[in-house]
């Protein structure tokens, strides 16, 4: 069951439709239009020398939600007929705040069972003005197929293990004997991904001494993918290697694949350094195991690996 709606305008400015309390928002939702799952495109060639058709491929269509909103006010009295239409029409007037016309705007549904999001741009917002009830009917055109959790999940390949206790002792003034923490590395994980579609994912390194050649692979589901940063190009595009308190960044996220090194605080375009035809790793349902590997330094690395989950629908 849908608990919320809010929708996010382009200036960060947001209004939620409570499904229970609409006198809130001043909105009644009448229906809406496209939170199930898209339309796919199958692409088939018909053979000529054959019954039926050969499938080449499949792709997921973009997301057309429609809103069907009614104004809410109070009922009119007698004499308070004008007291009515005035309020209607600032009710109208939130509409148009909240969406405007070729703007970008979040969508964000609350369920009972899932927290969601995805992005759109206005395509219509269309009130009608001379109804006795007033509403609207607004278009969102979204270019994306899935709706996204709002909750970004992290996997660290890392931790910090607490050492220090109390009470303590110190034996030696010149030896330093006492240990506060210690971190602990696990170059394999797994991610168990929940999603209805693959997604890309964040990959950070975080170097805390001379690390090369670093590889990246995911070894189930088969195939086995790999990613790998060359650092010998990257000593060559930067005149160093990755060392001491250097940041890697890589998104392997469809529409926003990247990969950046942070310096000194100055980012730098190290796409070049990616090894040839690259894998750019995704996420698919079932659980996922990672491992990273280098051919110096493993040790002084410290990885995660951070995901949304794309959903069909609500």
């Amino acid at each position: 069951m849908i608990k919320s709606i809010t929708i996010t305008n382009h200036i960060n400015e947001s209004i939620t439709f409570e499904m229970t309390s609409p006198e809130k928002s001043g909105f009644v939702i009448r229906f809406i239009d496209g939170l199930g799952s898209p339309k796919a495109n199958v692409e088939m060639t018909e053979m000529s020398l054959m019954d039926g058709a050969v499938y080449n491929s499949a792709r997921a269509q973009s997301r057309n939600i429609v809103f069907s909103l009614m104004f809410l006010f109070p009922s009119a009295t007698a004499g308070d007929s004008e007291n009515q239409i005035g309020k209607l029409e600032v009710t109208r007037q939130k509409a148009y705040k909240y969406f405007p016309i070729k703007k970008r705007v979040k969508i964000t549904i609350e369920t009972d069972e899932r927290s969601c999001e995805v992005y759109g741009y206005v395509e219509s917002n269309t009130p009608d003005i001379f109804s006795k009830d007033g509403g609207t009917v607004i278009s969102i055109l979204c270019p994306d197929s899935y709706l996204f959790s709002t909750s970004i999940f992290t996997t660290p390949f890392s931790s910090i293990n607490d050492m220090f206790e109390f009470p303590f002792s110190n034996e030696s003034l010149t030896v330093p004997l006492l240990e506060f923490s210690a971190i602990s590395t696990f170059m394999t994980r797994t991610i168990n991904y929940t999603g209805d579609a693959e997604i890309g994912m964040v990959m950070t390194m975080h170097a805390v001494g001379d690390v090369e050649n670093i590889k990246i692979y995911k070894l189930e589901p088969e195939p086995v993918e790999m990613l790998e940063i060359d650092t010998d190009r990257l000593l060559a595009m930067t005149g160093e290697g990755v060392h001491f308190g250097d940041d890697i960044i890589i998104s392997t996220v469809k529409g926003n694949k990247y990969a950046i090194l942070i310096r000194d605080g100055i980012t730098i375009n190290i796409l070049n350094c990616l090894a040839k035809y690259p894998d750019w790793i995704q996420l698919t349902r079932g659980d996922n195991i990672f491992t990273c590997v280098a051919e110096v330094g493993v040790e002084n690395l410290q990885f995660k690996i951070e995901n949304q989950i794309a959903y069909e629908g609500i």
